[in-house]
């Protein structure tokens, strides 16, 4: 390897706390071996238009102190190079033209889609290895390897529901809390467990694709519930990717909505919160029960906060091997830590056979973990329909008999997950 070659670390993608740790520590690391970083802006924006302007030097007494903030230091963006091979080559030829031989990307799946497809394009002219970094914890990692940003944002995230909880407590009114998770469910689920939210609603949970009705239906009957139990107040923390498995006769109602570069949906722009606030309500009042409902979409308070000393430490380690895995003359995976020991991913084995695309983790809803969550949860249960003073209850408090009850919600149980069953292990 030749020491004259720089180094480059891009950022793509939407932030999450931690980049700023990565950043610093791939600097620090390749600037003790006398290599040269450069940052480039902006994710692959300006690459893709063969603009090598957009860079800045990083050298170790500029990076050595930004571990401790959130955001990026280099900026981010969604542009997607892989929408045509010219791209690719105009990226890689840019990559050239700043003396770029190692490429170090910080970002979620399609940043690391851009990076396999850039490695391939580059054919030997570049080394490239991806750090993963998502707030929704969807990379194709073993279960227990969370992605970097994820417990920071799950932090912050339960701090503010326990806040809402106490003000809806106080003014006895339900709060519909949106959180990020564009295909997982990880993000929404580790709040509202954590924080003890009435209901978490993930779309691992449903049969896709999956009616608007069936949702309105779930959140209907959990505030029935609740009440029937003596309680006005509820918080349902919902994951943003439900827009996505949604019926299409049901998201054509929604009108036109826009996309990112990489074809997928601006959840953001699909105002789920108020839909489901102006449905539910709507179902209640069929009951004759009126209800306060405040929508809260909490995603972008999450994102850009500092990283906790957990995503801090992580983060460094990430940066640290990603930086050393190529000046060893690594190339071509995704840079990992399981157990405490760095494990790369090689490229190919992340894609997804049926799609050609990078692999996503989804939520198990037949884990011990999914199932323990939505045990604590207060929503319409296949027991509930098999205790009749309960079933009675609530139907009572929904102004039903018993028949009609069954009638209208007993389908919302057809797809439980079976009981929790703990076996003790056969050696006592």
């Amino acid at each position: 390897m030749t020491h004259h070659q720089r180094v480059a670390i891009l950022v793509g993608g939407g932030p999450a706390p931690g980049i700023n740790s990565v950043i610093a520590a791939a600097s620090i690391r390749a600037g003790l071996e006398g290599l040269e970083v450069i940052g480039i802006r902006d994710g692959f924006q300006w690459l893709m238009q063969g603009d090598v302007d957009h860079v800045e030097p990083l050298p170790i007494d500029k990076v050595s102190r930004i571990h401790f903030r959130g955001g990026s230091a280099l900026g981010t963006s969604r542009a997607n190079p892989t929408t045509s091979a010219a791209y690719l080559e105009t990226v890689v030829a840019s990559l050239q033209k700043l003396n770029v031989a190692q490429l170090i990307t910080i970002g979620g799946d399609d940043t690391a889609f851009s990076a396999m497809r850039i490695e391939a394009q580059a054919a030997g002219r570049l080394r490239v290895v991806h750090v993963p970094k998502t707030i929704d914890n969807d990379l194709d990692l073993p279960p227990h390897v969370d992605t970097f940003g994820y417990q920071t944002a799950r932090h912050y995230g339960v701090e503010i529901v326990k806040s809402l909880m106490v003000d809806a407590k106080t003014t006895s009114r339900w709060y519909f809390v949106i959180a990020m998770g564009r295909k997982a469910g990880h993000l929404a689920l580790g709040i509202g467990k954590a924080a003890g939210a009435t209901i978490t609603l993930i779309g691992e949970e449903f049969t896709t694709p999956v009616r608007l009705q069936t949702i309105v239906d779930t959140l209907t009957a959990a505030i029935i519930k609740r009440r029937s139990q003596g309680r006005e107040d509820g918080i349902a923390v919902i994951a943003e990717g439900v827009t996505l498995d949604l019926d299409p006769r049901d998201f054509q109602e929604m009108g036109d909505v826009e996309r990112d570069a990489h074809g997928h949906i601006r959840l953001a722009e699909v105002n789920l919160g108020e839909i489901l606030k102006t449905r539910v309500g709507a179902r209640l009042r069929e009951f004759g029960l009126k209800t306060t409902i405040t929508e809260k979409n909490i995603g972008y308070e999450l994102r850009c906060a500092d990283p906790i000393p957990f995503d801090i430490e992580y983060t460094r380690d990430l940066g640290y091997c990603a930086a050393k895995y190529l000046i060893e003359g690594g190339n071509a995976a995704m840079i990992s830590i399981q157990g405490g020991h760095f494990v790369p991913v090689p490229f190919s084995q992340m894609v997804d056979a049926a799609t050609g695309r990078t692999r996503v983790r989804l939520v198990d809803v037949t884990s011990a973990r999914y199932a323990i969550a939505r045990r604590y949860m207060i929503r319409l249960r296949r027991d509930d329909f098999e205790d009749a003073e309960a079933l009675a209850t609530i139907a009572a408090t929904a102004h039903l008999s018993v028949d009609d009850l069954r009638r209208q919600f007993a389908y919302l149980v057809e797809n439980e997950p079976a009981p929790l069953v703990l076996k003790e292990d056969a050696k006592g």
